[in-house]
């Protein structure tokens, strides 16, 4: 029996319903009696509103709701979740909204989930395999965290050395000289925008990285890590995102997964976190209207009731839009108040991507031999994945047969396809590595679409990238798509949301003047031999620039 959602951004999948008792229990043991910083008796609370619901929207409510702000979160969503969300079908079983990977240096989440107190909801690091078009096993991921630590990048090279299986050492050191770009991006006014303008394949190809490396190699991993093509990539931001998950330690690229549905071991007893501090979690509220006063401020939205169509008027003292680009690109089309102002007409330059996840049930036990995949070249252009949640999910430990997750990201080309179509599709790349599923048969699936879902991170799109402050004085952004965020973690990352969430909470203290700041972990320092190579590089550099020598390649 196959299931099929289309889904659009911002309104995305509902959360999963019932929350776990354990996690509640532990929320409510962990939380204390009242907000830290609470208005003064007898005054009124500040009014803050966030409006979406994924790891910036919840991120930003938290902490204001800690400070004893008045802050509600809006989202289309009946339950909120972002493209976390997740839900449960007539048959009780687990659907979501794509597997996520929560990575080493995700320090900021791994702490809000120990504040929160719950059972740890994430496996060990894993494992994971890359596959060719042909089957072969192209490398693996090992756990590096496990291994002995060697300074960063000679522990990389030495950790995987025998590794890939059929891309050969010529190959992979052709990707050596590029490597100079993790420590020159940024060096010289400039520069940064300098990257940004060009394509990672062009850049890519100024290094001379062989076409065999590329294919097999750094295609695949960008597909899966910007969901996109290197021909359609920022090479700024392509160098920003290898850096965090796999260039600037030994173990950055480790990664872990959700034993469960996010939505329902992370966000459930998150929201009930927040509620316990005072904050309000409104689903079903599509935000069509803003209104502001004669000084700029923006001092009510309108939202619309999505299951009685009535609207709404709520007043704010300030406002968070942690939404996606399709999201706010609608918001600025039907709101004159933001599409006279230049930062909010640049948005409507971005881009976004579509995605497909889906969710098989097979009739028998399939083992695999890793519990994550990568695909390279089974889909023009797209990038594809395979998890074995038998393996990563608790609840399936026991199921008589296996469940898969596959997801398609850049999947523009395969939306039309019909849910049969994308389910055999499914099953004949992973039968491509692992055999046993060919005879497999599907007995219940899930096809879900996310058409403009995800942030694009084109060459050029700097540019038109907005930071955080806006100019309207009370009105603040979050979200992975913004800019100017002073924080290691780049690129499609949870981290980065959730940081960013942080961030424009920090702003709205500032700027109301109540409570405290919330405390951002940074990434791990670099390494004392990069940090070195990259102040000589930008002494060097920066020297050069001032008597007018440019980077030929740039």
């Amino acid at each position: 029996m196959l299931r099929s959602q289309l889904v659009t951004a911002p309104q995305v999948a509902p959360a999963v319903a019932g929350r776990r008792a354990t996690c509640r229990l532990a929320v409510r043991a962990a939380a204390t009696s009242a907000p830290s910083n609470g208005s003064s008796a007898g005054q009124p609370k500040k009014k803050v509103l966030v409006v979406g619901g994924g790891w910036a929207g919840f991120g930003a409510t938290k902490h204001l709701a800690e400070q004893g702000y008045d802050v509600t979160l809006l989202d289309a969503s009946p339950n909120p979740g972002g493209l976390s969300a997740g839900w449960r079908t007539p048959q009780g079983r687990a659907v979501e909204a794509g597997v996520k990977g929560f990575w080493y240096q995700y320090h900021n989440i791994f702490s809000m989930i120990r504040e929160l107190g719950i059972p740890w909801p994430f496996t060990d690091f894993e494992t994971s395999g890359f596959w060719g078009a042909n089957g072969n096993l192209i490398t693996q991921a090992p756990v590096f965290s496990k291994l002995p630590r060697l300074p960063a990048v000679l522990g990389q090279f030495v950790h995987t050395f025998n590794l890939f299986d059929n891309l050969p050492l010529a190959d992979r050191a052709t990707i050596i000289p590029w490597l100079y770009t993790a420590i020159d991006l940024g060096s010289t006014p400039g520069s940064y925008e300098r990257y940004d303008s060009m394509t990672a394949l062009e850049m890519f190809r100024s290094f001379g990285i062989t076409q065999k490396a590329y294919e097999q190699f750094l295609k695949p991993t960008l597909l899966v890590g910007l969901f996109a093509p290197p021909e359609d990539l920022s090479a700024a931001v392509t160098i920003e995102t290898l850096y965090f998950y796999a260039l600037a330690h030994q173990s950055d690229f480790d990664v872990c997964w959700c034993k469960g549905s996010v939505g329902e071991l992370i966000f459930e007893p998150l929201i009930a976190k927040i509620k316990e501090r005072g904050g309000k979690i409104q689903g079903g509220r599509l935000v069509s209207g803003i209104e502001t006063d004669a000084v700029g401020n923006v001092v009510a939205l309108v939202a619309h009731d999505t299951a009685t169509g009535q609207e709404e008027r709520l007043e704010a003292d300030a406002v968070v839009f942690a939404i996606s680009i399709a999201g706010m690109q609608r918001l600025v089309q039907a709101n004159r108040v933001l599409g006279d102002r230049r930062e909010f007409q640049n948005v409507m330059n971005l881009r976004s991507i579509d995605c497909i996840a889906t969710r098989l049930w097979f009739d028998r036990r399939v083992p695999t031999r890793f519990p994550a995949n990568v695909l390279a070249g089974f889909e023009q252009d797209c990038g594809a994945t395979y998890f074995n949640l038998t393996d990563l999910h608790d609840e399936y430990k026991n199921e008589p047969g296996t469940v898969v997750a596959a997801d398609f990201y850049g999947a523009t080309r395969l939306l039309p396809l019909t849910d049969e179509e994308i389910v055999k599709k499914v099953q004949s790349n992973m039968a491509t590595c692992e055999p046993a599923f060919r005879d497999a048969k599907v007995v219940d699936a899930a096809v879900l679409r996310f058409p403009r879902a995800v942030t694009h991170f084109a060459p050029g799109s700097a540019q038109w990238r907005p930071t955080q402050a806006t100019s309207f004085p009370n009105l603040f952004l979050a979200g992975d798509w913004v800019k100017g965020l002073d924080h290691g973690a780049n690129g499609l990352s949870q981290e980065r949301a959730w940081v960013s969430g942080l961030a424009a909470a920090n702003l709205v203290v500032s700027h109301l003047g109540q409570g405290d700041p919330a405390k951002i972990l940074p990434v791990e320092p670099d390494e004392p031999h990069i940090a070195a190579a990259k102040e000589v590089n930008r002494t060097l550099k920066t020297a050069l620039y001032n008597t007018g020598v440019r980077s030929p390649f740039l």
